[in-house]
């Protein structure tokens, strides 16, 4: 079989082409270097695209009262104060001039009466704060970032796998990749590289990520040495799709509650006012009649004065409540809850959520200008990921940088809505940047080992000389149905070591699948070269979840419910291989928050000895 390559040299290549991954391009090109963008899939098919609801940047547009400090504020909090202070102070900060900025490149956000940027509510954001394009922000944000960066002079390489990162005496030097059209093979030199492969959640049966999100930017990550950080943490949506069948999972924007949406149950009580949190409790409205108050407030233009509905709690609370409402027997018919905005206008529905309209229209058919939705959790995000410096993001390997979902650190235990799409253009800016000014002052490609080149073709073309090995598919279901099951939403100390035990079997299992068929247009190759990352994410999860006995954010262990504040209130679990290349687990601490910072924090909620 056919092992020659083809050889790319590049200043940066940056590896995904969602909104962090185009706006680290657009910056990194900006420096008169040569840039490249690899896409997994076509341009265009980012999961941004799938954040629908809006930007959060204190604009202060809707709410004078917004500012950055609150923005810092409610990131803190929502993440349950472990995430990096550092990047949530850089993060609210910096994100109204990145939304400034995409308005100026053509960004065609909605405005406001007066024709300011309009912006929304979302959950966790204590004034509306999400800069919107009606429901389909993120697509008008890569949009934005293709027109922007076909004038750069960025080479783009759509629909290539990366198999491998390599590093030469301790620093990034390069990369193997295939095309997934004809299965061509080519080995990238490159002086920097920018990681921005998104998330993980295909490794659940039940998740909103399309077939590109099977964690292969993590694990090429942790396979060269970086480190991971918070793997534990996994966002469950509280509002995706759950029936017909053949669109589970798929999202239902929080722009539907920040519009007004009620959440009820089987029995038609609107269920969130049992299950507000204390640390939230004087934030929210107590009663239906002080919530659709608030709600006609905001919706009339006027300043919210009242404390907010109880849908827009944090997702990891509204998630568990809609679970808690199955097992209590008062799900929906098909075991969820209802989703209503059909209290609404019916034009003003059409035009603050259209793709909402369409999508419940043409796969469900239900008209949620008249009906209610039916809505579930669903596997959305990771706040885990690859650990990087708050101010450079480059990680541990020299070099090798990373941003956007594939980083951790701005999100703590529990991500904010909309904070996503302003992560990535903030973070996919700065790692852009800070790539390139390490590119020009290094003079020479490094020299890559060929045995490491030859030993990563023969195991990517391995698959296709099996003719009597498993499906691959088969293994990838067993997987997805195993991580739903025993590390979902709901998690404890016995179903975790069953979970790491059947990583083990799965394992071994996938080093025999086969693809016979040939290299071109062959997806069962694409699978069986995707489970090694899968599994191996997977494990990080589960390990994680395993060693954390509390619940914090989007970690729930039904043995270990109450938060320990005093054990696990400040520290990060740290994922990394060892010298024998085994996964092992330790927990490090970010640097105290200073006291200027610290004053626009819940004092009570950060659980600090006096």
């Amino acid at each position: 079989m056919d092992k020659q390559y083809t050889t790319h040299h590049y200043d940066v290549v940056v590896i995904g082409a969602g909104g962090a991954g185009l706006r680290a391009a657009i910056e990194a090109s900006s420096h008169d270097i040569s840039v490249a963008i690899i896409s997994k899939s076509m341009l265009g098919k980012a999961h941004t695209v799938m954040a629908e609801g809006g930007a959060a940047a204190a604009l202060s547009n809707k709410d004078h009262r917004d500012s950055w400090q609150t923005h810092f504020r409610d990131t803190m909090k929502g993440g349950k104060y472990l995430g990096d202070w550092r990047m949530a102070q850089i993060h609210a900060q910096q994100a109204p001039d990145r939304i400034r900025e995409l308005e100026q490149w053509g960004a065609v956000f909605d405005r406001t009466p007066v024709g300011l940027t309009n912006q929304r509510n979302f959950g966790g954001h204590t004034y509306p704060r999400l800069a919107h394009i009606g429901d389909a922000t993120g697509l008008e944000i890569i949009r934005t970032l293709q027109q922007k960066g076909v004038h750069t002079g960025i080479e783009v390489f759509m629909e290539y796998t990366v198999r491998k990162l390599f590093k030469t005496d301790g620093h990034i030097s390069g990369f193997l990749a295939y095309n997934r059209q004809d299965g061509s093979l080519h080995l990238f030199k490159a002086k920097k590289i920018v990681l921005a492969t998104g998330g993980i959640t295909r490794c659940w049966e039940v998740c909103s990520g399309s077939w590109e999100y099977t964690g292969e930017g993590h694990a090429l990550a942790y396979w060269i040495g970086a480190e991971m950080g918070d793997m534990e943490f996994v966002q469950f949506h509280p509002t995706g799709m759950i029936w017909p069948p053949s669109v589970k999972g798929i999202l239902v924007t929080e722009g539907v509650r920040g519009e007004g949406g009620m959440l009820s149950n089987s029995e038609g009580n609107r269920f969130m006012f049992d299950y507000v949190p204390e640390m939230y409790r004087e934030e929210f409205a107590d009663t239906e009649e002080e919530a659709l108050e608030w709600v006609a407030e905001v919706i009339s233009g006027k300043l919210a004065t009242k404390r907010r509905p109880p849908e827009l709690l944090t997702r990891d609370v509204v998630a568990k409540a809609i679970n808690s409402e199955r097992e209590a027997g008062r799900a929906s018919e098909h075991g969820g809850a209802y989703l209503d905005i059909s209290w609404r206008d019916e034009d003003e529905v059409r035009k603050k959520l259209p793709g909402m309209y369409h999508q419940f229209m043409e796969l469900a058919a239900v008209d949620i200008t008249k009906q209610a939705m039916e809505v579930g959790p669903t596997a959305h995000y990771v706040m885990g990921g690859v650990k990087v410096d708050p101010y450079t993001q480059e990680t541990t390997v020299l070099g090798l940088y990373a941003a956007g979902e594939a980083a951790t650190g701005l999100h703590g235990a529990n991500r904010l809505g909309g904070n996503s799409l302003s992560d990535l253009i903030v973070f996919g800016k700065i790692a852009g940047e800070y790539a390139a000014i390490a590119a020009k002052s290094t003079l020479e490609y490094l020299d890559i080992n060929q045995e490491e080149i030859d030993f990563t073709i023969e195991a990517t073309l391995a698959p296709l000389l099996r003719l009597d090995g498993e499906n691959p598919a088969k293994v990838v279901e067993d997987l997805r149905h195993m991580m739903q099951n025993k590390v979902g939403i709901i998690r404890t100390e016995k179903l975790l070591k069953e979970a790491l035990d059947d990583l083990d079997k799965l394992e071994e299992r996938a080093k025999f699948t086969s693809s016979p068929g040939g290299r071109v247009y062959n997806p069962g190759w694409h699978q069986a070269l995707e489970i090694e990352a899968m599994i191996d994410v997977s494990r990080m999860c589960a390990l994680a979840a395993l060693h954390r006995e509390e619940s914090r954010g989007g970690h729930t262990r039904d043995d270990f419910p109450i938060p320990d504040h005093q054990k696990w209130g400040k520290i990060n679990s740290r994922i990394k291989q060892d010298e024998n290349g085994n996964m092992v687990i330790d927990y490090t601490t970010y640097p105290p928050i200073p006291d200027e910072l610290k004053a626009h924090l819940d004092k009570d909620d950060l659980h600090e000895e006096e």
